[in-house]
């Protein structure tokens, strides 16, 4: 007698079998064939479908289960040597149920992240036009508290000296070629597009790196000019300190 079946509803011949496999905890690598064929056609025979083509793939599979039932139980071929084993009969079924196998569980992976994803909802970013046009009111008063001119003075002397320390005597009396003179709104635009990559940066580290006294004074008249604008913020925590320079987009 064949292990009771419970009528379900199968994809397919494969689906069918997998579900008889993993009910009777069989080693797929090693399907009693016997006992799997006749539970098989056992379900088989309490089919009631009108769909001719659904029932012909079940009908299919199983003459392929008898065929391989009767391979395995017929004795083996006394020719065939030792070194030329005839091939399993269930190994064609067991590479196709492994495939299934493996596609079906795809297929609930899938359907998984389906359903997760259902949950999710997506809004485009966009700000109302009142909002994406706001500009703030730039307060020079403001940008300018506790700023002088006598502060600014004492940096940029501060800054000529050192780079008066550093110069060598012998080197100085040597001959130099001129750079070519920047312009004031050359290096307004200059300093606009390093303050905006930098973000945050010093007074004195900006001048330092200047080449020519002709070339710092524009960078102070480009600074001053783009304070005045509200492009950028100068602060001092102490007096003497030096001026830290920030970005105001």
């Amino acid at each position: 007698m064949g292990i009771p079946v419970k009528l379900e509803v199968f994809e397919g011949p494969l689906d069918l079998l997998l579900h008889l496999i993993e009910k009777n905890k069989i080693d797929i690598y090693d399907i009693p064939i016997v006992t799997i064929t006749d539970q098989y056609l056992e379900y088989i025979e309490s089919i009631h479908s009108e769909d001719i083509d659904t029932l012909s793939e079940f009908l299919v599979m199983a003459a392929t289960l008898i065929k391989i039932k009767s391979k395995m139980l017929l004795p083996p071929d006394e020719s065939e040597s030792e070194e030329n084993e005839a091939e399993d009969p269930r190994q064609e079924l067991v590479e196709r149920l492994i495939e299934y196998k493996m596609y079906k569980y795809a297929s609930f992976e899938l359907k998984d992240r389906h359903m997760e994803a259902s949950r999710i909802l997506f809004k485009e970013q966009k700000l109302p036009d009142e909002v994406a046009d706001w500009e703030e009111d730039v307060d020079t008063g403001e940008l300018l508290d506790g700023i002088t001119m006598k502060k600014l003075q004492d940096i940029f002397e501060m800054v000529i000296k050192r780079r008066e320390d550093k110069v060598d005597p012998i080197r100085s009396k040597f001959g130099k070629i001129e750079k070519e003179e920047v312009s004031l709104e050359d290096r307004i635009v200059s300093i606009r597009d390093f303050a905006a990559s930098q973000g945050k940066f010093s007074f004195a580290s900006l001048l330092e790196s200047q080449n020519s006294k002709t070339y710092i004074i524009v960078s102070f008249l480009a600074v001053l000019e783009l304070m005045k604008t509200g492009v950028l913020r100068i602060e001092q925590e102490q007096p003497f300190d030096d001026i830290i320079i920030s970005y105001k987009e």
